[in-house]
This record gives structure tokens, C-alpha cells and sequence, in this order.
């Protein structure tokens, strides 16, 4: 009986290859040939594979080798083993984006699908017929989805809650501007900061906060604006001003397709520009599909202008 040290011992994986020329050699010499060995070290190779196996694996037949019903049935599996295994350790073959089928997962903010989605769906749908883009919401800013590997990319502003691991590189920069329906007052003459802060706004705050940077720019000249409702989204407050007399402020470019039959204003009060970025985890950075994947994204932002 194999002594308990023994028996959890880890097995040699190199005497897959090696039992894989075996069984399909059904000969020591040939075998020793084909691997460049001596054929008494390929036969102390039969003697570990025996033991690791508990099986004889060749036995003599006449003048030759024939295999066991072990053997037999070890042959087919060893063989796709070994050939995964040169897989693994072969450099990657090029990129067939015609023959690539894969689900990437895109983590986008407010307004990224409605604005850049269709031309992206486009362009992947046209390069790689195969390849699939699931979208899903982005609650927070927090870098566990890329770093747990259920979403493959996202895009945002890289800020403090981003993991100092992620990648990220800029997609473009953008400015916010203030929205209102077609016919408000504000569509008319000079929109200063006493009239939009005599407006009534809605709030786009993912946390719920009533406060945001353009009130801190709005108090620095001694005005206050009357906020009537806040939303989680920039979707949610596009649609309300659309509908009512609200004041929108949102992003310029990143909801150009939601802004579409609405009119739009610089804003009157000093806000700084936002960079938006895509964000990936490093153990995507070198793989092709992903590389080609923030391609098309870097690509199709840039192509698209404000609306």
C-alpha cells in the first residue's frame, strides 16, 4: 500500500507529454526517438508513469508493446491535455474579429448609451458580427466591478473612489450647460446669473445631495436657486425640463441625443471642465479583444460632436 506522504504527493504534470508520445508510439525506442531521449530513460519514464497510474499501461505482447484498457482509455483525454497545454504556453494568435464571439459588460454613466451607444453598436456590429455589449448601470464610482471581472469596462471621471490599479485613459472633455424646453423664458435674451438663479431647477445628484458646485458658484455672487425636485440621473432631469419649466444643468456632450429638441445655454456662472475617461482592470490591458474593444470606444467618442 503507497504510504499517505505518497499518495498526496502532486504528480509530475511534465509525464503528460511524455505518456501522450507513449501511447501513440506504442514503442520505448520510438518514443525515446521522438523526444531525444535514451531509451533507458524513457523506460525509468514507463516505470513513473506506471506508478503514478497504478496501471502496467504497455504490456508485451510478442515482440511489440499493446496498450491497456487504462491506457486506451487515458489516450484520447492525454492527448487534448497535452495540445491545451502547448495553447497555453503558445504566443496568441492574431485577433479574428469575424470569427470573435464574446460579451463585453460596459459600466456607463447617465446619458452614455442613449448619446454614444448607437454608433458603438455600429461599429462592433460591423468589425465583429459576433461580439455582444451588455450595458449596465454605474450607481457609484467604486472600482469592485472592474476589479471583481463582471464588467470589462467602464467610463466615467476618474476621481477619488477610483482604484489606484485601474486603468484609464481620456475620451474626451466636457463642459455642463443649462437646459430648458423649447418656449421657456430663458430661450430668449441674455441668460444671466440673476435670471437662471431665479429659475426653478432640478438637481442631478447620485447620493441625494441638494447642493452641488454651481450653487457654491451661485453663493460666491450672493445668489440662491430654487431647487424643486433631485434625480439620480441626467436622463430623469432632461425629461422633467422637456415637460415643464424646469432648469436642467447637465453635461454638454455626453447627452447630446437626450438634449435633441430642447435648447441649450452656456451656463452664466464659472464651472470647471470634466474629463470623461474609460476605466479598465490591468489583467485586460494586453488582451487583444479588449484592446480592440477600447478602440472602437476611443474612436467613436472622438468622432462624435455636442449636439
Amino acid at each position: 500500500m503507497l504510504s499517505y506522504s505518497r499518495r498526496m504527493s502532486k504528480p509530475d504534470l511534465n509525464l503528460l507529454a511524455t505518456l501522450d508520445v507513449l501511447l501513440s508510439e506504442g514503442s520505448v525506442a520510438r518514443a525515446a526517438k521522438r523526444l531525444r531521449l535514451s531509451p533507458s530513460a524513457m523506460s525509468r519514464a514507463l516505470a513513473r508513469l506506471r506508478e503514478a497510474t497504478g496501471d502496467p499501461l504497455l504490456v508485451r505482447a510478442g515482440r511489440g508493446l499493446v496498450p491497456t484498457p487504462r491506457a486506451l482509455e487515458l489516450g484520447e483525454r492525454v492527448g487534448r491535455l497535452v495540445e491545451e497545454a502547448e495553447a497555453v504556453l503558445r504566443p496568441q494568435e492574431k485577433l479574428d474579429l469575424k470569427r470573435l464571439k464574446r460579451t463585453f459588460v460596459l459600466r456607463t454613466s447617465d446619458g452614455f448609451v442613449e448619446n454614444f451607444g448607437p454608433d458603438l453598436i455600429a461599429r462592433v456590429g460591423e468589425e465583429a458580427p459576433s461580439v455582444r455589449l451588455c450595458f449596465v448601470p454605474k450607481p457609484d464610482r467604486g472600482s469592485g466591478p472592474l476589479r471583481e471581472a463582471t464588467v470589462d469596462l467602464e467610463t466615467g471621471v476618474v476621481g477619488e473612489a477610483t482604484s489606484p490599479e485601474v486603468r484609464t485613459q481620456a475620451l474626451f472633455r466636457d463642459r455642463f450647460v443649462g437646459v430648458v424646453r423649447m418656449g421657456h423664458p430663458l430661450c430668449e435674451g441674455e441668460v444671466t446669473p440673476a435670471r437662471y438663479a431665479a429659475g426653478r431647477h432640478v438637481l442631478v445628484s447620485r447620493r441625494g445631495f441638494d447642493k452641488g458646485p454651481l450653487d457654491e458658484a451661485l453663493e460666491a455672487l450672493g445668489l440662491e436657486r430654487e431647487i424643486v425636485t433631485i434625480v439620480g440621473g441626467f436622463a430623469a432631469a432632461l425629461a422633467l425640463a422637456r415637460a415643464s419649466d424646469l432648469i436642467a444643468s447637465v453635461p454638454e456632450r455626453h447627452t447630446g441625443a437626450l438634449r435633441a429638441g430642447m435648447h441649450s445655454f452656456p451656463l452664466p456662472v464659472f464651472t470647471r471642465e470634466i474629463t470623461v475617461s474609460m476605466l479598465w482592470h490591468p489583467r485586460l490591458d494586453a488582451d487583444p479583444a479588449h484592446r480592440w474593444l477600447r478602440g472602437c470606444v476611443r474612436e467613436v467618442c472622438a468622432k462624435q460632436r455636442a449636439g
